[in-house]
């Protein structure tokens, strides 16, 4: 970026700490901040802060909020410069999830405690995080998915939409090999089994639906119905029928019926394998008892 540059001005004129702009400030907007500066050095070039910050770890060991310590990367700020560059931020916690976040900031010196500060971009990609299990469930369209998220993040619904789509029509077999997974765990009878794989073999999405749909564990039902019947019914509404609005309530459905889905198969896995290990403990108690009075 040259040294003057022609940005969009702050849309409000509430200023926000250097800490909070990295942690929750989209990208691709301008935003005045406080606190960003660090102290100078002798050549009288300001560094930004590198402050740990709270995030989202994405990695198994953590899944959660976690604090990160910058690594890597600066930005130099001089008077009335734009100062350009990357920082890098590792979790503390697992020591392997990085966060990476794109800058241009500009500093007038006479009032170096305000900044405007314009984010590029970021990876991993701004916005709430997706859950691993989510990720787990559609298998090898992950990148898809992703960029169906970035898309329904900025506002994009035609695009996040379309993307949405071909991962549940590609995963849908995928899909409900998962949830004849419960099934099998809850001690589903054959015959329900048979459905699963009868569902696997049309290639009709409406017949495919309608195939097992007596068949889904209750603990799989999203307000009472099919979770598949319902990313039908909102993929059968199409592209071409439906504004860029439209799309992206869609597309957001299409993205939260999956997430519950994902979840609700997790916790009737785990409970399951719960169970299973609490009725092993209890026979094998009862079976030491009964050696013993023998």
């Amino acid at each position: 970026m040259p040294d003057t540059v022609t940005v969009q001005p702050p849309k409000s004129p509430t200023k926000i700490e250097w800490k909070t702009f990295l942690e929750t400030h989209p990208p691709e907007s301008t935003v005045e901040v406080i606190n960003a500066v660090g102290n100078p050095y002798h050549s009288g070039v300001f560094p930004v802060r590198k402050i740990p910050l709270q995030l989202y770890c994405d990695s198994e060991e953590c899944e959660g909020t976690h604090w990160f310590d910058h690594t890597e990367g600066d930005v130099h700020l001089e008077d009335e410069k734009w100062g350009k560059g990357i920082l890098v931020y590792r979790c503390r916690h697992c020591q392997r999830s990085a966060k990476v976040f794109g800058l241009y900031v500009h500093m007038v010196l006479k009032d170096e405690k305000v900044v405007t500060a314009y984010k590029i971009g970021e990876f991993p990609p701004f916005g709430p995080p997706t859950p691993s299990r989510v990720i787990t469930l559609i298998g090898e369209d992950r990148e898809l998915f992703l960029k169906g998220r970035k898309a329904e993040i900025r506002g994009l619904g035609i695009g996040a939409f379309a993307y949405y789509r071909r991962v549940v029509e590609n995963q849908k077999n995928r899909i409900i090999d998962e949830m004849e997974k419960v099934a099998r765990k809850i001690g589903a009878k054959p015959e329900a089994l048979a459905k699963f794989e009868a569902a696997k073999k049309e290639t009709r999405f409406s017949e495919s639906v309608d195939a097992f749909k007596d068949a889904i564990p209750e603990s799989l039902l999203i307000v009472g119905r099919n979770p598949l019947k319902l990313l039908h019914t909102a993929l059968s509404e199409g592209l071409h029928s439906q504004d860029d609005t439209a799309c992206l309530e869609l597309a957001q459905s299409i993205r939260l019926v999956l997430t519950d889905l994902a979840e609700r198969m997790s916790l009737a896995l785990k409970e399951q394998k719960e169970l299973t290990g609490a009725v092993s403990r209890i026979l094998q108690q009862n079976a030491k008892k009964d050696q013993s009075t023998n």
